[in-house]
C-alpha cells in the first residue's frame, strides 16, 4: 500500500469535509462524495490495507476471513475498537442501524477489529463474553498485538475504515457522533462502485457465537445492591435488560423488563430497559442507570410501575446541564447511590450518577437543595457536580476542573472524617474521591501522578499510587470496618482499600479469570466483578461476577464464598425460578415434585374459568401470571396449605417430564409465576392444561376460615410453527365476600 496509512487519505478526504460543510441539500452532499470517490477511483496506486494475518482470532464467522479473498466485491467498514472504551459503544447502535439497512448481499460488511488496550481485553474469552453483551453481530478479529492498527497508523478508539471492492481505502472517521457522514459515505460508495459492476452479491459465513450457547439463570450482571434491612437484593440482569428484586436466598420477589432491550415506561410487564448497569433502593422505590437508553429510570415497587426521571433516550453531549430531569440529555449513565444535599431537610434527597458518556459525576436533586459550594437547585434539575468532561486522570480542589476516564461505580461514606463520594474510575484504572463539603477530588489508589496517562494499570496491591488497578468497575464502602471493597474487574479480583492509609490489597481472586469456588476467598476466582455491595451490618458482600453470569456471596467474617446458585434460570432464557429443587413463584415454599397422589380436591363450588385457545410449539414455555385477590380484611391461613397445582386429565402426556406442577402459595400480594414447558415430542395437536387453585384464608378479627378454589382452564393449539420463546398468559380471579 501507499506509505503513511490513514494519513494517505488526509488531504483528499479533508477538502471533501469543507465541502460539505458548505453544502445546502443532500443531493449536494451526495454528488460531492460521488465526485471524490471518482477521484480516488482513479488515482494510479490504490491506498490498499494490508491482508489481514491467517493466525489471527475470529468471532461469529465460519472461520477465518480474507480481506482480499472473501471480501474481495465488497464494500467493508473496518470498526477499530476495544470493548472497554465508552466512545466504541456509542458508535454500536451507529453500525446496527447500519447492517440493518445494508446486507452482505447488498455488498457491505461490517468487520469489528479488536485492538486492545487493556492485556485482558486480548484474552479471546472476554472479547466472546463483550461480543455477547453488547450482541455485535457482525465479524470480528482478534488483532490483540494491533498489527493493523499500526500498519495503518490508527490513533483512537473508535475509528472506522471505509473499503471499496478492492480493499482501496476511501473515508476514514475518528471518534463517535459521525452517523449521517457513515451512512452517506457508505451508501454512495456502494452505488458508485454497482454502477461499475464491481460490486459482488455472495453471501459471507457467517456462524454468530452466542447461538452456541445454552441459556443462563443471569447474563452478565453488571450490578447488585442490597436494601436497609439486608433482606432484599436488587440485581441488574444487564445482559437479560431487566431488574431483578429478589430474597438474599434467591427468592424472586419482582422481575422488571426483559428479556429484549427496549425502552419503555409503564407496568413491569411492559416495560423495557436497555442494558441496565448502576442501581439504587430504597424502602420501595428503585432507581436504575438505564445505560444503553441513556435514562434513569425510576421503578415504584408499590405501584409496580417504572417511569424515566432523567435522559431523552439518546446520548447527550451536554457537560454542564441544569435542566428538568426528563428535558436534560445524559450519556451512558453506568453508576448511582443515594446522597444528602448540603442544605436538605430530607435524607437522600441527591441521586448521584457516575455518568461515564461523558467522563463525569452529575446529581439529580430529588428534592429541592444545594449541592457543595452550589447554589440553591429545585426538585428534579440534573446536572454536572464534578468533572470537566476531558477524559483525564485529573485531581483538582475544584471539581469542574477535575477529570475523570468512564466513571463506573460509586458508594458513599456519609460519616466523619470521610464524608466523600468514592469513584471507580474505570479507564485511568483508579479510585477517586470528591469532598462532599467542597467538592474536591483526590487520588486513592492506582493510576500515576500524569493526568494525561491512561495506561498505568496492573495488578500491584500497595499504598496510593504504587498500587496498580486494571479497568475497575465498581465500589463499595463497609460501614462497619470502615473500609473500601474493590470490584477490579479486569484483574479478576476484589480488592480491599484502607482510605485512611490507602492501603490497597487482594481479598478475593487469583487473577485467573475462570470460576471457582475455593477453600479460601484467595483460592476462589471471578470473571470481570462488575458491581459489589455489602449489607447494613457489614456480614455479607454480593459481588456481580459478570462473565461469569452469578452473583456470589463473601462472608466478610467466617472468609466462606458461595454462589447465589438458587437463583437459577427457566429453560426459556427469561425468568429465573428459586432453587434447582423447586420452581418457586414470589414468596412461595419451594415446589413439591411428587404430590400428584394428594393433589388438593376443589371445592363443587370452585369456578371453571375458560381461558381463549391457545397456539404453542413443542418445547415452547407458557409462563401464568397468577394474580388473586382475597376479600377485604382476609388474609391467608399460615397454618394451612394453599397451593396452585397442574393437571391435564385427558393429555397426561402434556405432564410427562415435568418438574413444576405443584407449588404452595404463602403470599397473594405479588404475583405467582407459573412455567410450564410443553414436551419437545407432542402426541396431539390438541390439548387443555388446567392451573388450579386452592386457598385457605381467615376473616381478620374472626376463628371463621374458608377453603376456596378456582380451575383456569387453557385450550392449547399445537402447530410446528415458531412462536417464540416464552409466551405470558395472565390468570386473575377476586373472591369475594360469602
Amino acid at each position: 500500500m501507499a506509505a503513511g496509512g490513514l494519513a494517505g487519505l488526509l488531504p483528499a478526504q479533508t477538502q471533501l469535509e469543507y465541502a460539505l460543510l458548505d453544502a445546502d441539500t443532500p443531493q449536494e452532499k451526495e454528488n460531492l462524495v460521488y465526485q471524490y470517490l471518482k477521484k480516488m477511483d482513479s488515482r494510479e496506486r490504490d491506498l490498499t490495507v494490508p491482508e489481514l494475518g491467517g493466525d489471527l482470532q475470529w468471532l461469529n464467522t465460519e472461520g477465518p476471513i480474507s480481506l482480499h479473498k472473501d471480501l474481495c466485491g465488497k464494500v467493508v467498514v473496518l470498526d477499530f475498537f476495544t470493548y472497554c472504551c465508552i466512545n466504541c459503544l456509542h458508535l454500536l447502535p451507529d453500525l446496527h442501524a447500519l447492517e440493518h439497512q445494508y446486507s452482505d448481499k447488498d455488498g457491505l460488511i461490517i468487520v469489528g477489529v479488536h485492538s486492545a488496550k487493556f492485556p485482558n481485553e486480548k484474552v479471546l474469552d472476554n472479547i466472546k463474553s463483550a461480543i455477547l453483551r453488547y450482541n455485535i453481530v457482525h465479524p470480528v478479529v482478534n488483532d490483540a498485538d494491533a498489527t493493523l492498527w499500526h500498519e495503518l497508523e490508527v490513533s483512537c478508539w473508535p475509528t472506522l475504515v471505509i473499503l471499496g471492492p478492492r480493499g482501496n481505502m476511501l473515508f476514514s472517521l475518528l471518534g463517535e457522533g459521525h452517523r449521517e457522514k457513515l451512512f452517506l459515505f457508505t451508501s454512495i460508495t456502494l452505488k458508485f462502485y454497482k454502477e461499475r459492476g464491481q460490486i459482488k452479491d455472495n453471501k459471507i459465513g457467517i456462524k454468530l457465537y452466542r447461538d452456541s450457547l445454552p441459556p443462563s439463570p443471569l447474563l452478565f450482571p453488571g450490578k447488585v445492591t442490597v436494601d436497609n434491612s439486608g433482606e432484599r437484593l436488587v440485581i441488574a440482569d444487564t445482559g437479560h435488560h431487566r431488574i431483578l428484586v429478589t430474597r438474599k436466598n434467591g427468592q424472586i420477589l419482582h422481575t422488571i423488563g426483559g428479556p429484549n432491550s427496549g425502552k419503555r415506561d409503564g407496568r413491569f410487564l411492559e416495560a423495557a430497559f436497555n442494558s441496565p448497569q448502576g442501581i439504587a433502593i430504597k424502602n420501595n422505590v428503585i432507581y436504575v442507570a438505564d445505560t444503553e437508553n441513556h435514562l434513569i429510570r425510576k421503578i415504584d415497587l408499590e405501584l409496580e410501575l417504572v417511569t424515566t426521571v432523567a435522559g431523552i433516550g439518546i446520548p447527550g453531549v451536554d457537560k454542564e446541564g441544569g435542566a428538568k430531569g426528563e428535558e436534560q440529555p445524559i450519556s451512558s449513565p453506568w453508576d448511582v447511590v443515594f446522597g444528602n444535599s448540603v442544605s436538605g431537610i430530607q435524607e437522600d434527597d441527591i441521586l448521584w450518577i457516575a455518568m461515564a458518556g461523558t467522563h463525569q459525576i452529575w446529581a439529580l436533586m430529588l428534592e429541592g437543595g444545594k449541592l457543595p459550594k452550589g447554589s440553591d437547585l429545585k426538585k428534579g434539575v440534573c446536572l454536572r457536580f464534578a468533572g470537566s468532561g476531558n477524559e483525564e486522570n485529573r485531581n483538582n480542589a475544584y471539581p469542574h476542573k477535575a477529570g475523570f476516564a468512564q466513571p463506573s461505580g460509586l458508594s458513599l461514606a456519609s460519616e466523619e472524617p470521610w464524608n466523600c463520594l468514592f469513584v471507580a474510575d474505570s479507564e485511568s484504572s483508579t479510585v477517586r474521591t470528591i469532598s462532599l463539603k467542597d467538592g474536591a477530588v483526590k487520588h486513592l489508589v492506582g493510576g500515576e501522578r500524569d493526568p494525561l496517562n491512561l495506561f498505568a494499570f496492573g495488578d500491584v496491591d500497595g499504598a496510593g499510587i504504587n498500587a496498580k488497578l486494571q479497568h475497575p468497575l465498581g465500589v463499595t464502602w463497609d460501614k462497619k470496618r470502615k473500609l473500601l471493597y474493590v470490584a477490579d474487574s479486569y484483574n479478576h479480583k476484589i480488592k480491599v482499600v484502607d482510605p485512611k492509609m490507602k492501603n490497597c490489597a487482594t481479598l478475593a481472586g487469583t487473577g485467573e479469570a475462570s470460576n471457582v469456588i475455593g477453600s479460601s476467598f484467595t483460592e476462589s476466582t471471578f470473571n470481570e466483578p462488575g458491581g459489589l455491595c455489602v449489607e447494613e451490618n457489614g456480614r455479607l458482600m454480593y459481588v456481580a461476577d459478570t462473565n461469569n453470569h452469578q452473583i456470589k456471596v463473601l462472608d466478610l467474617e467466617t472468609k466462606i464464598l458461595s454462589t447465589a446458585s438458587n437463583i437459577i434460570k427457566w429453560a426459556d432464557s427469561d425468568l429465573p425460578i428459586l432453587n434447582p429443587e423447586a420452581c418457586d413463584v414470589p414468596d412461595n415454599l419451594p415446589v413439591q415434585k411428587d404430590k400428584r397422589r394428594n393433589l388438593p380436591k376443589l371445592p363443587k363450588s370452585a369456578p371453571n374459568v375458560q381461558l381463549p385457545s391457545l397456539t404453542v410449539a413443542p418445547g415452547q414455555t407458557v409462563q401464568f401470571l397468577l394474580k388473586l385477590t382475597l376479600p377485604p380484611d382476609s388474609k391467608l391461613n399460615e397454618e394451612a396449605p394453599s397451593a396452585w397445582f397442574i393437571t391435564a386429565e385427558d393429555n397426561t402426556w402434556l405432564l410427562q417430564g415435568q418438574q413444576c406442577l405443584y407449588g404452595e402459595i404463602n403470599d397473594v400480594s405479588h404475583q405467582n409465576i407459573i412455567p410450564f414447558e410443553l414436551p419437545k415430542s407432542c402426541l396431539s395437536a390438541e390439548a387443555i392444561l388446567a392451573i388450579k387453585v386452592c386457598l385457605y384464608y381467615c376473616s381478620k378479627g374472626s376463628s371463621a376460615c374458608m377453603m376456596k378454589g378456582i380451575s383456569f382452564n387453557q385450550p392449547l393449539q399445537i402447530a410446528n410453527t415458531n412462536q417464540g420463546n416464552l409466551t405470558r398468559v395472565e390468570l386473575i380471579h377476586t373472591f369475594l365476600t360469602n
